[in-house]
């Protein structure tokens, strides 16, 4: 069975940035929303089209530079091939 692409999550969960949606994590820039929707995504296309809105929203907010070399480390851990706008920033 083929392993799906991870959570952008990289375990920091701090909610304390705030921006159009409300409050955003300061380790992955998601909302609490954006979280649990996520974990309804179950095909590698929606995951990896969601990790490309969660980078833009990155570029948009600044700040996360760390997230991308954490995350590349998740999906390694974890034998997933990082989504390509992961692959790019690192």
């Amino acid at each position: 069975m083929a392993r799906k692409i991870p959570s952008p999550c990289i375990d920091v969960c701090k909610f304390r940035r705030d921006g159009p949606a409300g409050e955003h994590c300061i380790g992955c820039s998601m909302t609490k929303a954006q979280k649990k929707m996520f974990k309804g995504l179950k095909k590698d296309d929606q995951r990896a089209a969601f990790i490309a809105l969660i980078r833009a929203q990155q570029a948009q907010m600044g700040k996360y530079s760390a997230w991308a070399p954490a995350y590349l480390r998740r999906c390694l851990k974890k034998g997933v091939k990082p989504p390509r706008p992961v692959r790019d920033a690192a």
